[in-house]
């Protein structure tokens, strides 16, 4: 791994909605180094030049690299060019949809580190139910570990410096510790006061402060990372969910070892 504090490579943040990606995205963007943009999103739909329409696409004489070559240079230059904004040198994207296309994203950014947050996914059930409504909850038994086994599928090929597993339930009991173990893998120093994201200033939109106040004030609690909705399934699955997680997501938080 390269010296700490010297490191450019890309992070990507991925993980099933609900899984506390943002949190996780204000503590990297509170690094004086990293800049952690609004989702994009539309990177897989660039997938589309080197994909089904390759065919046509390659009459233009160039090959399949350089296309790849001005996608990099295309996504990476938009994030680069932010970050440079802002007085920083390294950037970062969250968006949890990339943990559907994650072969791609590393087809792209061959150099890039993907953080993987994993969340109980019973409790991202319930999350999806109080946020998105009922029939979200309901997709989600199936999409969370969808979402899991992809990203996981793709982790596995990659060497241990470009693939990291956080786990949301540590990150939130003891965030320190996970949090210093993040950014050792990213081979960037800590900072004192990092975990204090809402001091910072971030480009985050309204609604996600407002979002986030409101639950602080439901929790009772004024830290910016607190646990107090991890186990939450306990008393927020009604029956019918539960059935739907254990027969849909059973396997996969066994996996995990979610008990």
């Amino acid at each position: 791994m390269a010296d700490t504090g010297t490191r450019t490579a890309p992070i990507f943040l991925v993980g099933c909605q609900r899984s506390g990606t943002t949190m996780v995205r204000l503590v990297l963007d509170s690094h004086s180094r990293i800049s952690c943009g609004p989702e994009t999103r539309f990177l897989p739909d660039l997938r589309r030049i080197v994909g089904r329409d390759w065919e046509r696409l390659a009459r233009f004489g160039f090959p399949r690299e350089d296309w790849l070559r001005r996608i990099r240079d295309f996504f990476g230059g938009v994030h680069a060019d932010y970050a440079a904004a802002r007085g920083k040198t390294r950037w970062a994207d969250k968006t949890p949809l990339y943990a559907m296309s994650l072969d791609f994203v590393t087809e792209v950014f061959p150099d890039a580190q993907i953080v993987h947050l994993i969340r109980d996914g019973r409790d991202v059930v319930v999350s999806h139910r109080k946020r998105f409504g009922y029939w979200s909850a309901v997709k989600c038994v199936v999409k969370w570990p969808r979402y899991i086994r992809t990203a996981r599928a793709v982790g596995a090929t990659l060497p241990a410096d470009r693939y990291y597993e956080l786990r949301y339930e540590q990150a939130v009991s003891e965030p320190e510790k996970t949090m210093r173990g993040l950014f050792e893998f990213l081979g960037e120093p800590w900072e004192d006061g990092i975990l204090d994201y809402d001091s910072k200033q971030h480009d985050v939109a309204q609604k996600y402060t407002t979002e986030a106040e409101r639950r602080r004030a439901a929790a009772s609690v004024t830290a910016p990372i607190y646990g107090s909705r991890v186990g939450s399934h306990r008393r927020e699955l009604d029956p019918f969910l539960r059935l739907l997680v254990w027969v849909f997501s059973g396997p996969t938080l066994r996996a995990l070892g979610y008990r």
